[in-house]
């Protein structure tokens, strides 16, 4: 069971290393990795079990912050309109995205860093991503088209996969900048 102790964290060399293909079809080692990931998302989401473990919450993990330099990511959140997405990728490729961006006004976060980082992080709105699901051992080649906070999420993991942190986009001299072409991501929960 993946626990905080095994996140690496900013500061660490191998989150700046970029990540080698999965073989295909997947070794038994990488499959336990992905069944790992897995498994801290939904753990660090049931209350009891992130209480007991002192599990930080997460809508995605990617292989690198648990010191395996693959390219592997889960990601598991729900949409600005509520709609559940699971997505445990393996071998993801950004095919294409939007030049229309967008960003959270709460920023990002990061299991692997732990320090306060303010400022907008301007994402594609809308990405199209080309990837094997991985689901009980066996993979299956999709194409997804992802857009606001689900696509901010997988670009933030993707990056990952080629030793980028949220940190990075962070604008130095205006933190706070808003570009004109980006909007906030808007959840329906929210706008009461």
């Amino acid at each position: 069971m993946i626990t905080m102790k095994n996140i690496i964290v900013e500061g660490n060399e191998l989150l700046r290393k970029k990540c080698e293909l999965v073989k295909i079809p997947m070794s038994n080692e990488d499959k336990k990795t992905m069944e790992e990931m897995i498994d801290y998302i939904f753990n660090s989401i049931d209350d009891e079990i992130a209480k007991e473990y002192n599990l930080r919450p997460a809508v995605g993990i990617a292989a690198p912050q648990i010191g395996v330099l693959k390219k592997m990511l889960v990601i598991y959140s729900f949409d600005e309109s509520g709609k559940e997405h699971f997505y445990p990728m393996v071998n993801p490729r950004l095919v294409s995205y939007s030049d229309e961006l967008t960003y959270l006004d709460s920023g990002e976060g990061c299991l692997s860093v732990e320090r306060d980082a303010k400022g907008y992080i301007h994402r594609s709105k809308r990405v199209t991503v080309e990837t094997y699901l991985y689901n009980e051992g066996k993979l299956q080649k999709v194409t997804l088209r992802l857009r606001g906070y689900i696509a901010i999420i997988f670009q933030h993991e993707y990056d990952h996969l080629n030793g980028i942190l949220f940190v990075d986009h962070i604008n130095k001299e205006n933190p706070f900048y808003i570009p004109d072409n980006s909007t906030p991501v808007k959840f329906k929960q929210n706008e009461e």
